[in-house]
């Protein structure tokens, strides 16, 4: 589907771009995909730029959850989350073809800035225990759509995660568990949208080299930040993101 790009020639470029994505994911938790999308798509088609990212999301969020020791009960604590997470995202993947670039940066440009904002401003309302269930089955749903479409999911899960007030180390392991859950059926879904073959999954799997070794360096810097500066930093990495895709939607 992009024979006219050398992806090849532009390796050094995609090193670069998923070493930093690799930081901000190791420091943050998560981010990996958007800041990896938003960087690519200022060279290349969106569409190119959410199946590169398949990779690299999966082996370092399966890094991220083997690290933080993801056990059973965090499974059966968010499995509704990840169920409708999985369902969504599989079934968004069949539209993303014929879903324009501009609409596809548009959409979730829009989501990041709204969230990042909102949360910056004041603090995310908290969600009851008793709103749980539901809580998980609407963030889930709504990341799956937005997954989907971008390789983008995880705005929706942050909310989520900063409204039932979690730990930082409780975050980051949710968040690898979501992330690779999610990125499972990403894969699948976008091979049958035949955006996720050939010389793009080659691309793509040769990048896990520059994004593990990002992660690495961000999960040292990520033991020494408090838990106001791993919020603060991360709403305004989505902000500044956010901003970035809007602009690419509506400026070219």
């Amino acid at each position: 589907m992009f024979a006219s790009f050398d992806l090849w020639a532009s390796l050094p470029l995609f090193a670069v771009i998923f070493l930093t994505a690799g930081v901000i994911k190791g420091t943050l938790g998560i981010g990996l995909p958007t800041v990896a999308v938003g960087l690519m798509s200022q060279f290349f088609p969106p569409h190119l730029a959410i199946a590169l990212v398949v990779f690299p999301l999966l082996t370092t969020n399966l890094w991220q959850a083997l690290r933080e020791r993801v056990g059973l009960d965090t499974v059966k604590t968010y499995w509704r989350l990840m169920a409708a997470l999985a369902g969504s995202l599989w079934i968004t993947t069949f539209f993303v073809v014929q879903t324009s670039p501009d609409v596809l940066l548009g959409v979730i440009g829009f989501v990041i800035a709204v969230f990042a904002i909102t949360s910056l401003v004041k603090s995310t309302p908290e969600l009851p225990e008793r709103f749980d269930r539901l809580g998980q089955i609407v963030a889930g749903t709504t990341a799956g759509i937005l997954g989907g479409l971008t390789s983008i999911w995880g705005p929706p899960l942050v909310t989520y995660l900063l409204a039932r007030r979690v730990e930082r180390d409780e975050f980051v392991k949710a968040a690898g568990l979501f992330l690779f859950v999610g990125g499972l059926p990403l894969m699948v879904g976008f091979w049958q949208a035949g955006l996720f073959r050939g010389e793009t999954a080659q691309v793509s799997a040769v990048m896990v080299i520059p994004a593990v070794l990002g992660f690495t360096i961000g999960e040292a810097m990520r033991r020494r930040m408090s838990a106001e500066t791993f919020r603060t930093a991360l709403l305004w990495m989505f902000l500044l993101m956010g901003l970035n895709l809007l602009r690419r939607a509506f400026f070219g």
